[in-house]
């Protein structure tokens, strides 16, 4: 995977009245969310969220999955559910794709999978090496080719999966809950 910088995460803070001590954050897709204390200083909320960010990116780099092990379940799936026909010459991340979740040159047999999903269950990456895999066998999306990827019994979950995290992605939050104010102070979220 290429270490090219990537932007700071989007970060929101959410203060709530009931919180007293604790300060806990999470990933929400693109966003990493800090619930703090209502009564935080803006100064202490500063050094909170600093530390509660490099917290999950810390968490989420160790969780991250390498080129070699890519390669090594792309393998295993092939044995699978494709007979070990479906041999790729490499298989690697990439953060370039951010239109699709993966690719596959059957001239040259490369598969590139996008790093989006590297935080994703294992069971949707092994769908998508599986994806890949099968154009290895029929470039493109015929009958034949979705006979192969129905192979991997996980398939139409995994579409499922991938389908509403790509709807959920572009909607914007529904009228009247861009506040709750039991949870927030200050109305907005940012």
């Amino acid at each position: 995977m290429s270490s090219s910088p990537q932007a700071p995460p989007e970060v929101e803070v959410r203060r709530s009245r009931r919180r007293r001590r604790t300060v806990s954050a999470y990933r929400d897709g693109e966003r990493i969310v800090v619930l703090i204390p209502a009564t935080m200083s803006k100064r202490d909320e500063a050094t909170w969220v600093a530390d509660m960010v490099a917290r999950i990116e810390r968490q989420e780099r160790r969780k991250l999955r390498s080129d070699d092990e890519l390669v090594a379940r792309a393998t295993k799936l092939n044995d699978l559910y494709l007979g070990g026909l479906a041999v790729p010459a490499s298989v690697r991340w990439v953060t370039n794709q951010s239109a699709r979740w993966g690719s596959c040159t059957p001239g040259d047999r490369t598969i590139r999978l996008s790093d989006r999903l590297q935080q994703m269950p294992g069971w949707v990456v092994d769908y998508v090496l599986v994806h890949e895999l099968a154009h290895l066998l029929e470039p493109g999306h015929t009958d034949e080719f979705w006979a192969w990827v129905d192979r991997y019994p996980k398939a139409e979950k995994a579409k499922g999966y991938l389908e509403g995290y790509s709807t959920a992605a572009r909607l914007e939050p529904p009228p009247g809950m861009e506040a709750d104010p039991e949870d927030l102070s200050g109305g907005q979220l940012t």
